[in-house]
């Protein structure tokens, strides 16, 4: 087993070492995972939040050395849907490397009077990308408070809305159910399952329906969403006719009810509380 460094703006961890097969997920830019085996042109990799699936090795920088540096160095994360990396802090550079929400870049000093953060990317070129574009990694939740991490947390999957629903997607460019409440609790420190269930060993505990808030998980079978108070929530759906990231409702009246959902609905997860 070793280490690699996710050098493809998205690497699709696919579910069997072929091409055209099903999508189980993505690993973004900068992403340290660890290779598991390796079958002809694949390499079958666990990432941080501890899901596999086989990508193409030309996504991943396999560099020993690279890769144990690329560890050790501070990283800025991507906020913004998509961002170039330049190689000169002007907008008329070329393009080193494209990337998406959740990537990971090694900040070079701070940023210079026009907001150009120097980044180094994880094959150690120099780039430019305006600094508004990137963010602290997120602390440990735990430290977070409640109100303030459950706004946290249905902002992030907010900033989604609008993006196309793609089986096993994690990016703007495509997201599916689990991908988006998946990234979202990311984005802030913390690691749930990425598929639509609850797991042991995951930071979700199943609560029951009447204590939910906003930041709070529905399950459905074979669905997920963020629920965001008063009978409202945010899903990606393959849905006909509402396909993407949309908002739905719980409540009759609402146009955007979904009574599908209501009456299918099989559990409801917090990470807050302890577990019943």
């Amino acid at each position: 087993m070793s280490f690699a460094v996710v050098v493809s703006d998205i690497a699709p961890l696919y579910t069997k070492p072929e091409p055209l097969c099903e999508l189980a997920d993505e690993a973004l830019y900068g992403m340290a995972v660890e290779v598991l085996a390796r079958e002809g042109m694949y390499c079958r990799v666990r990432t941080h939040y501890r899901y596999e699936g086989w990508t193409p090795a030309r996504c991943l920088l396999e560099d020993g050395a690279l890769a144990a540096q690329w560890q050790s160095v501070p990283k800025l994360v991507v906020q913004k849907p998509y961002i170039d990396v330049l190689n000169e802090p002007k907008v008329q550079g070329g393009c080193l490397q494209s990337m998406p929400r959740g990537a990971f870049l090694c900040p070079e000093g701070g940023p210079d009077e026009n907001q150009w953060q120097p980044v180094r990317l994880a094959d150690g070129r120099l780039g430019y990308t305006k600094a508004t574009y990137l963010a602290q990694p997120a602390p440990a939740w735990e430290s977070v408070g409640e109100d303030e991490l459950r706004q946290r947390l249905c902002g992030a999957a907010l900033s989604y809305l609008g993006a196309q629903y793609r089986w096993g997607g994690k990016t703007p460019l495509g997201i599916d159910c689990s991908g988006l409440v998946s990234m979202a609790y990311l984005l802030n420190g913390v690691i749930i399952y990425r598929d639509a269930a609850i797991k042991p060993r995951f930071a979700l505990h199943e609560i029951s329906f009447e204590a939910a808030k906003p930041g709070d998980l529905l399950f459905f079978p074979g669905h997920v969403a963020m629920y965001l108070g008063e009978g409202r929530f945010v899903h990606s759906t393959g849905h006909t006719g509402t396909e993407g990231v949309i908002l739905s409702s719980l409540a009759e009246e609402a146009p955007d009810y979904r009574v599908d959902l209501k009456e299918s609905m099989t559990a409801v997860a917090s990470i807050f509380g302890a577990p019943q």
